[in-house]
């Protein structure tokens, strides 16, 4: 029988799934073996060094972080991955675990506007935490009639997050008889399963105010117009919850995290590559290094790409697996410049006159924007010291398609990066190009060679059939367990941070006494 099938392993894994309770690991725990030192991997290495196991997280980078990398280049301190932190409530949880305190390990500060959003009319809207502050903001740009939707959008929003947390975001689900709850009901009764572009129209009027609370969407993968509302809850996180910086960068997280976790016991092997996981039948008993070293193991969880992972690592590539489809790509392009642009915030997204359109080339069919809409980050005008004195950081992001599509970035990558820079200088960033000390690039292909599927940094989509129970699960056979954005409960940071928790609840069981600082109150 072919490995991908792995048809034995599927009727015993769903019959483990309708067996009452969470299931776990099968066999002794005490040596649980992390590869790679990514969000996920370090959450869960902290939860399971609180509960007194051995644990060994080895990393091919020199550093940890995985995603969140750092690039040091010229004095330039370039952040490599998400730059968006919201939910810091999830990063505390894991501190919590081992008795630390986040406020001793990170300085956090919340940023102001969470966003600013440029518009094709020469219209701009700061985005604020508060709803009163953008409340106001709203009726100062638009109207009052606007203002009034967007509290009661707000409200929509804060539903979601309540019924959506505890039962369907923070928990092990094995079945999909695990969603019928009463928050479902709930859920379904407030349009949670309809389309988010129309259920947010129901509210907001205005292109504009449309755009900025549907645009997170994208990090799902999907077109506002094909997310389910339940991703609202997506907006909630950032534009309602909050949106954070902690100083010296988004790498800060990861360091901080892995640095705790090694005082509290957790061995790290940096520059130290994992080739295959040894198993017997459905048992993984070690790692094997690309030097030929061996691990053993009593547990081990993956925090590569999951599709990479299965196939890598355990030679395997399941059904669930191979179904896949993927989210959208992004070209990134992190400058170091000499120039200051006194228009801008430290997240701005430009938006384009299309808007629909982007998704229809992005996603249908699988071309570049032809209308971009852009975002860009600048940490600088929050940590200054991530540059030389009087130099700043752009972190540039343009959505493209994934390598599904039929592009070939050994020959678009300079092209489309002048198109960009000409892009942004037409939307008010004089000289752009003319100002940038240094540079570089991340492409599709890139983020592929990175062990990104697909060239995919945001995974495989969260349609209807990729999402919940229907996303790839994160046990397999009797003791390998996985965490990422690949797996459950999926894409962005705070849902990474979950997932390190549900793997080691893999391992450990459910902890009775556990309540997240994150929850609603």
């Amino acid at each position: 029988m072919s490995a991908g099938l792995g048809l034995p392993s599927q009727i015993r894994s769903w019959r483990r799934r309708l067996t009452p309770g969470v299931a776990t690991v099968q066999g002794p725990t005490d040596h649980v073996v992390i590869v790679g030192a990514g969000l996920g991997g370090l959450s869960a290495a902290l939860r399971l060094a609180s509960t007194g196991r051995k644990v060994t997280v080895v990393e091919r980078e020199a550093i940890p972080g995985g995603r969140a990398g750092r690039l040091s280049i010229d004095g330039y301190e370039f952040d490599t991955g998400p730059t968006v932190l919201t939910m810091p409530d999830l990063i505390a949880d894991a501190f919590d675990c081992v008795g630390e305190r986040m406020e001793d390990w990170l300085q956090m500060e919340p940023v102001s506007p969470l966003y600013r959003a440029f518009y094709p009319d020469g219209s701009r809207l700061d985005v604020h935490a508060d709803t009163g502050e953008m409340s106001a903001e709203i009726e100062r740009v638009i109207g009052s009639r606007e203002a009034r939707g967007y509290e009661k959008y707000v409200d929509f929003v804060g539903q979601l997050y309540k019924y959506e947390m505890k039962d369907f975001i923070d928990r092990n689900i094995d079945s999909p008889f695990d969603l019928l709850t009463p928050d479902l009901a709930k859920l379904v009764a407030i349009g949670g399963f309809r389309k988010l572009a129309p259920k947010v129209n129901e509210y907001l009027r205005d292109p504009r105010t449309q755009r900025i609370f549907s645009f997170q969407s994208m990090y799902a993968g999907l077109s506002p117009y094909d997310a389910l509302a339940i991703y609202a809850v997506i907006a909630y996180m950032d534009s309602v919850s909050g949106v954070f910086f902690p100083k010296g960068g988004m790498h800060a997280v990861p360091a901080a995290m892995a640095a705790a976790a090694a005082k509290h016991g957790v061995e790290f092997r940096y520059n130290t590559t994992v080739s295959t996981i040894e198993r017997k039948g459905e048992r993984a008993t070690a790692v094997i290094t690309t030097d030929g070293e061996r691990i053993a193991a009593d547990a081990v969880i993956l925090n590569p790409d999951l599709p990479v992972a299965y196939r890598d690592l355990l030679g395997l590539e399941p059904w669930s697996v191979k179904r896949l489809k993927y989210s959208p790509s992004c070209f990134l392009l992190l400058a170091g410049s000499n120039a200051k642009y006194s228009q801008i915030a430290h997240h701005n997204i430009h938006f384009g006159q299309q808007w629909a359109q982007v998704f229809t080339e992005l996603i249908d069919e699988q071309r570049l924007m032809t209308d971009p809409s852009i975002l860009v980050t600048s940490p600088t005008h929050s940590d200054p010291s991530l540059a030389p004195d009087g130099k700043h950081i752009y972190y540039v992001l343009a959505p493209t398609p994934n390598l599904r599509a039929d592009i070939d970035w050994s020959r678009e990558t300079n092209r489309y990066r002048d198109e960009l820079v000409g892009e942004l200088e037409k939307r008010g960033y004089i000289g752009f190009g003319d100002s940038i000390e240094v540079e570089h690039l991340t492409t599709p292909q890139d983020w592929a060679d990175r062990g990104m599927e697909a060239g995919a940094p945001f995974a495989s989509a969260h349609s209807s059939e990729q999402t919940g129970p229907f996303r790839p699960g994160n046990l397999w056979g009797e003791n390998v367990v996985f965490v990422g954005s690949g797996t459950q409960p999926g894409v962005g940071v705070p849902m990474v941070l979950v997932s390190g928790r549900l793997a080691a609840e893999r391992i450990t069981g459910q902890d009775p006494n556990y309540t997240s600082r994150a929850y609603p109150r």
